[in-house]
């Protein structure tokens, strides 16, 4: 048998007091030997791969979901950009290495001059109207570098570090959401093992009771319409442990894509306990969400970055002072000597009629409206987050509470009608009944633990405060 078909019947056995009190000699022979048969090769698969952690679940997810790669190139990006604004301060050098030939007159006489080759014979007319064609070999060196630019050059690299603190806080947003991903997730394949316990269990529980009924027909102790009832209740739970199996299946599926492991194998995974979270007042709550959430700090970088973005395009609008220089040796041959020369300047450049400027500067102001509108909508929004994940966690706490004391009163029900019905005191039906009640009841109690758990993991997320060390405390 392998280890992955064993971990599913390792969940199938529950602590003794979740479990429903004994049923009888038959079945509990049968969970004996059950349970030896299961727990058997759990054992040994046990010896060879630990279970799979909640936490080892994250930080896989972390360095292979492809959301979590997305984020960190648009981080790479936003930082490469903070780095390629500064450059604006730096001068620019290019040289350049020009090669040409022709009879052109002015570029024959030109060549000649730059190359110190002129001579008198030069001057003759027939020269200078039909020259013959020469080479020219030049090395150039050119420069320039912006001195001033109105505050422009300032204000742009102060937009790209809002942006790259921006994209860093938005890739901590992302890395939130996909923790939140895999622990919801993690939770739904434990539920769904534990939905295959209790289908299993039922259905040991049915087929242990139609062994007794069928007894308790030959022995003229019951009537032949309880063993067809309890026939068509083991049919009714093979087809919820099949329903449940398939549930199963589903939830490795969304596991696998939350931890962008496609071919991640169905493993044993670490069991998740009920637990008392700690419990904050909701304005608390509120404030620590405002101070916490990456993805607002990711909006507020992104508009004092678009603020520096509007004064940059103001900026635009004064003069820019600019120096430059020029040095090239021109040479008749590549090897050969020849003449050098060079320039040198500074130049104030004013835009007389900056329409587009005008344009680039409405453009800009209007990118700043737009991102303070979604940072009103946003902070709206931010506070029902809260407020609901606050809620929700409350519900699902009283929720565990009751569940569990209707789990305890549905196991003494039915341990009172198994008697009763032994003793001839309470028929099929009612003993069916107080079966899916107490299965029923269980159910309801798994799933109470677990939504308790998902319920603090949204909540840790509407606050910001949802790490792979806070989602930790959650197992």
């Amino acid at each position: 048998m392998s280890c992955m078909n064993t971990t599913r019947t390792s969940h199938r056995f529950r602590p003794q007091r979740h479990l429903a009190p004994a049923r009888g000699l038959v079945f509990t022979l049968a969970a004996v030997f059950a349970a030896g048969s299961a727990w058997g090769p759990v054992a040994a698969c046990a010896q060879e791969q630990a279970p799979l952690t909640l936490r080892q679940a994250i930080q896989q997810a972390l360095g292979q979901s492809p959301d979590a790669a997305i984020a960190r190139a648009g981080n790479q990006e936003a930082q490469a950009g903070s780095s390629l604004a500064r450059t604006m301060f730096l001068p620019q050098l290019n040289f350049t290495e020009d090669m040409s030939r022709g009879n052109d007159p002015v570029y024959v006489f030109g060549s000649r001059l730059r190359q110190q080759q002129f001579s008198q014979a030069d001057f003759a007319l027939n020269s200078l109207n039909r020259p013959t064609p020469i080479g020219n070999f030049a090395s150039r060196f050119t420069g320039q570098w912006l001195a001033f630019d109105s505050f422009k050059t300032q204000r742009t690299i102060r937009s790209a570090d809002e942006m790259r603190k921006s994209a860093a806080s938005g890739a901590q947003a992302v890395n939130q959401k996909i923790v939140l991903d895999v622990v919801a997730a993690y939770q739904s394949v434990l539920y769904a093992e534990r939905q295959v316990d209790v289908a299993q269990h039922e259905l040991d529980t049915a087929t242990a009771l139609l062994s007794s009924v069928d007894d308790r027909v030959k022995a003229g102790l019951a009537v032949e319409s309880d063993r067809m009832s309890a026939e068509v209740n083991v049919a009714a739970r093979r087809q919820e442990l099949i329903a449940a199996q398939g549930g199963l299946e589903i939830a490795w599926t969304q596991l696998r894509v939350a931890m962008g492991a496609p071919e991640l194998p169905m493993t044993k995974l670490e069991p998740i306990q009920p637990h008392d979270f700690p419990q904050k007042p909701l304005e608390e709550e509120l404030a620590a969400a405002v101070k916490t959430r990456p993805d607002l700090a990711a909006l507020a970088h992104a508009q004092s970055a678009q603020s520096a973005a509007v004064g940059a395009a103001r900026s635009d609008f004064g003069p820019r002072v600019s120096a430059y220089g020029n040095w090239e040796q021109d040479r008749p041959s590549f090897a050969g000597s020849g003449g050098n020369n060079w320039v040198a300047g500074a130049q104030v450049t004013i835009d007389l009629l900056p329409f587009a400027k005008r344009a680039q500067l409405a453009q800009q102001s209007a990118a700043k409206m737009r991102l303070d509108a979604e940072m009103n909508s946003t902070r709206q929004q931010l506070r029902l987050q809260v407020s609901q994940a606050h809620i929700q966690r409350q519900t699902a706490l009283l929720s565990l509470d009751t569940a569990r004391a209707a789990m305890d009163q549905s196991a003494e029900s039915l341990r009172i009608l198994r008697n009763r019905y032994g003793a001839g005191l309470a028929t099929m039906t009612d003993l069916l009944r107080a079966e899916d009640a107490e299965r029923q009841a269980q159910t309801n109690y798994w799933q109470a633990v677990y939504g308790n758990a998902v319920a603090y993991a949204q909540l840790l997320f509407a606050t910001g405060t949802l790490t792979p060390d806070a989602a930790e405390d959650l197992q």
